[in-house]
């Protein structure tokens, strides 16, 4: 039986499970998070914090049919709990996340035959077949469907099966494609070294689509690097170079005749937990570094020993698209590229598109509710 102590000097409700858990919840954090305090159907908080003093006290603790019943000694207003839901909830460990998935680091050595890999049909008609499809995509940052429609509209529509495109300068779509006066390097035949895109904006795009509709030029193999696992090893081996890369912001720019797009990032960005969270690398988009002068060249040689990393075959496979085959990646921590292709000597044509991450991730807790 779940057993209840009120600790009024410690301004704590200990709550101890049947299965040994236990935990405190502050008397402000419980009413700040009692269920009365929610709307109905949108479950969004209308409780007015500062409508209690922060010394609020509990008169007492008590439990009915397994729900927890606590009545405030300032206004008598009565809270009630599910036992369940304070265990889900409790402080310092926080509610579970489906889409919370650790990253699996590779590294060169890996087969890209072994990369996650799914058929377009099951991804389109099967929720538990995307579900693990989109999971196993998070770990490894790169995976790939099988048995895309020869549509140019195909891949469009298995990305919006996960969540709204993210438009951009270069449109809701794009077509990687050698032609006439590029705005962009992709759209040369021109080989393409490792880079995350479009670092020059606020929020850089999160998972990116490629279908493959044609690939018969000679050359034009695809490259992708696991960032993370670089800048993981990075960290090890070097430390102050990682440092410098992780607290310096640099500035990134896109121009042409219609946008002048800039925004300084950090090479490697940690969330606020001091986790990996995403690379920003991309040096033909680098702008005119700005830091004081007396940095530069150290910043210089950690930047360039990040980019020796990326061209190395410790990190770096080769894969090559076939028509009918899509390419889906992490933007924020897979590097890609590909090598120049000759036009004359067939046609090659991705299209893509872009889905961000939280997108990605609300697909993922959507759909493991039904395995819940």
């Amino acid at each position: 039986m779940t057993s209840l102590t009120l600790r009024g000097d410690d301004r704590v409700l200990h709550v101890a499970w049947p299965d040994g858990t236990q935990a405190d919840f502050p008397f402000l954090w419980l009413r700040d998070n009692c269920p009365s305090g929610f709307h109905p159907q949108t479950q969004e908080r209308q409780f007015d914090l500062t409508s209690i003093p922060m010394d609020i006290t509990i008169d007492s603790a008590d439990q009915d049919e397994g729900d927890i019943v606590l009545t405030w000694a300032d206004d008598g207003h009565v809270s009630r709990y599910r036992a369940d839901w304070l265990l889900a909830h409790r402080p310092g460990v926080g509610l579970a996340d489906p889409a919370k998935v650790a990253p699996v680091l590779w590294r060169g050595d890996l087969d890209p035959a072994s990369l996650p890999r799914a058929a377009a049909r099951d991804l389109m008609t099967r929720d538990d077949a995307l579900l693990d499809f989109l999971i196993e995509a998070k770990k490894t940052g790169l995976a790939l469907v099988d048995g895309m429609v020869d549509d140019t509209e195909a891949g469009m529509a298995m990305a919006r099966r996960i969540g709204f495109l993210r438009e951009t300068n270069f449109g809701t779509t794009f077509e990687v494609m050698s032609k006439p006066n590029p705005n962009n390097l992709a759209y040369t035949s021109h080989a393409l070294p490792l880079h995350t895109d479009l670092a020059n904006q606020e929020l850089p795009p999160g998972f990116q689509f490629l279908h493959c509709l044609a690939n018969e030029a000679e050359g034009g193999g695809s490259t992708f690097c696991d960032g993370f696992a670089i800048a993981s090893d990075l960290k090890t081996e070097d430390p102050e170079a990682f440092k410098l890369l992780a607290e310096t912001p640099v500035p990134f720019r896109f121009q042409d005749e219609d946008y002048d797009i800039r925004r300084h990032h950090r090479v490697i960005d940690l969330d606020p937990f001091g986790d990996l969270q995403e690379l920003h690398f991309n040096a033909h988009l680098a702008g005119i570094f700005d830091l004081p002068a007396d940095r530069m060249e150290t910043f210089y040689g950690a930047y360039r020993k990040l980019m020796h990393m990326t061209r190395s075959p410790d990190y770096v496979i080769t894969t090559r698209l076939k028509g009918g085959e899509m390419v889906i990646f992490d933007n924020r921590r897979v590097l890609h590229g590909r090598a120049a292709f000759d036009p004359n000597t067939g046609f090659r044509h991705l299209r893509g598109c872009y889905v961000d991450r939280g997108e990605f991730d609300s697909r993922i807790r959507v759909l493991s509710r039904a395995n819940a």
